[in-house]
């Protein structure tokens, strides 16, 4: 920064003929101007100026050194404004990471909702059911499901996840209605495959206080919860869904909630992101934007009330 800084004392010396006015220029004394042109000439070996006391004129060496640093200059200016408006603009690459497990029908009308008010933001959207470190992935803003990600992030939890048992109205038509968990195991149900361990999630149940895992057998199982949504949708079995893909065919009639005694609440939608003080507006009006449209939304989740009405 010191190099940067004497070369650029000196090229304004050489362009308004005058250390004095050069030192006042950028803002310095005139022996401050002067110690960092002389330290410049002794770093490089050369003399730049031959000084007179009425006149400041470019050597041989100047000059070069003046026509080479020119250029150069003027696009570590024009860099450094590009940064300081990144502060001041809605504009420019967003890199979003988030799980496919609720993209579809949580963040993705959102994302093309941000990305139609901010045509000049440049988003790119990966979905992944991996967990994404933002600094190995080159992320700006991450979602998660589950618990809150740690280790440098800042996270702000957006929905409750709240697991129910439910099925269609016509799968209960034709094989009846379970009472109790134990029933469940004389019905068609469906699962959801985890990607990180491949394994089929335990359906879980509160149960008094505590929740319980049990494992379901499933007679038709997913790694894609919209699937799985489909399924249950379909009549083919009945399915323990998230109530960010549950909520809307719940309250439609689409979907008949069951054993509501024991929907559970234990994990949450977060989005998470670095400190604020080291990102662009068009990161923080991103995730101002998201947690404006998605925290405690209703359409994704039931507010404590309804949800005790459906027991």
């Amino acid at each position: 920064m010191n190099e940067v800084r004497a070369i650029t004392i000196f090229v304004r010396a050489a362009a308004l003929g005058s250390l004095r006015k050069a030192a006042v220029d950028q803002g310095i004394s005139p022996q401050a101007a002067s110690h960092a042109v002389m330290q410049l000439e002794k770093e490089l070996g050369v003399r730049l100026f031959h000084r007179t006391t009425r006149k400041l004129t470019l050597t041989e060496e100047g000059q070069g050194l003046l026509n080479s640093v020119t250029p150069a200059l003027a696009i570590l200016a024009s860099a450094l404004d590009d940064a300081r408006r990144s502060k001041e603009e809605i504009a420019g690459p967003l890199r979003v990471n988030a799980p496919k497990a609720f993209s579809r029908t949580v963040l993705w009308p959102a994302c093309m909702e941000f990305a139609e008010l901010h045509p000049n933001v440049q988003l790119d959207v990966q979905f992944d059911d991996h967990f994404t470190d933002l600094v190995n992935d080159r992320a700006d803003v991450g979602f998660r499901g589950g618990s809150p990600p740690s280790g440098g992030t800042i996270a702000r939890k957006l929905l409750p996840i709240q697991l129910i048992v439910c099925a269609s109205p016509a799968y209960l038509q034709r094989h009846g209605t379970p009472r109790s968990i134990e029933e469940l195991d004389r019905h068609r149900c469906t699962a959801y495959r985890r990607a990180n361990t491949g394994k089929q999630a335990p359906w879980e149940f509160l149960i008094g206080d505590e929740i319980v895992y049990r494992d379901i057998a499933a007679s038709l199982c997913t790694n894609d919860t919209d699937a799985e949504t489909d399924a249950v949708l379909a009549g083919l079995g009945i399915g323990q869904l998230g109530s960010f893909s549950a909520t809307p065919h719940l309250r439609s009639g689409r979907l008949v909630p069951l054993l509501t005694q024991h929907v559970t609440q234990r994990e949450a939608i977060y989005v998470y992101y670095r400190h604020r003080t080291e990102q662009p507006l068009r990161v923080r009006t991103f995730i101002d934007f998201m947690v404006a449209r998605l925290a405690g939304n209703p359409q994704f989740c039931f507010e404590p009330a309804e949800l005790h009405a459906l027991r």
